[in-house]
């Protein structure tokens, strides 16, 4: 799977985030501080590029990581089509992809240690979307929000 991995500096855990998506099999794209020169490494811009390349479908899913994860999620959400969620464990993770169909992971850089990083990508990559007629519901009217 195609993965848009931005981060507004290579600190914490930035490049664990894209070790363990290739690990895992994954093909990270990266932005940002990730990226290097001549990309924008400010949360706003490097989120939004993340978020643009899953609504565009030049990813199927993307992480955004900045220093609290709370910028890079506000600004990837600015996008059209894009969900993301700012997940601080495994078993939010869990929850944002199944009940929220959460298409980006917002992650912060100061508080995500390495092994809450492992356990919140097995919970993110292990869920699927519900099928229930009121979580579906809910998604359809989220992206009818503007």
């Amino acid at each position: 799977m195609r993965i848009a991995v931005a981060a507004d500096a290579r600190t914490g855990v930035a490049q664990d985030v894209v070790a363990e998506l290739r690990e895992r099999g994954h093909e990270p794209v990266l932005h940002g501080a990730l990226a290097g020169p001549p990309e924008r490494d400010d949360w706003a811009w490097c989120a939004e590029a993340a978020a643009r390349d899953v609504a565009d479908g030049r990813a199927d899913q993307g992480i955004v990581c900045c220093w609290t994860g709370t910028g890079a999620s506000i600004a990837a959400n600015k996008v059209a089509g894009i969900r993301a969620a700012l997940c601080a464990d495994a078993a939010t993770a869990e929850g944002a992809r199944r009940w929220n169909d959460a298409n980006v992971l917002a992650l912060s850089l100061r508080g995500t240690s390495r092994a809450e990083l492992a356990e919140i990508l097995d919970a993110w990559f292990e869920a699927a979307p519900s099928a229930e007629a009121d979580d579906v519901a809910n998604v359809a009217h989220v992206d009818a929000i503007r």
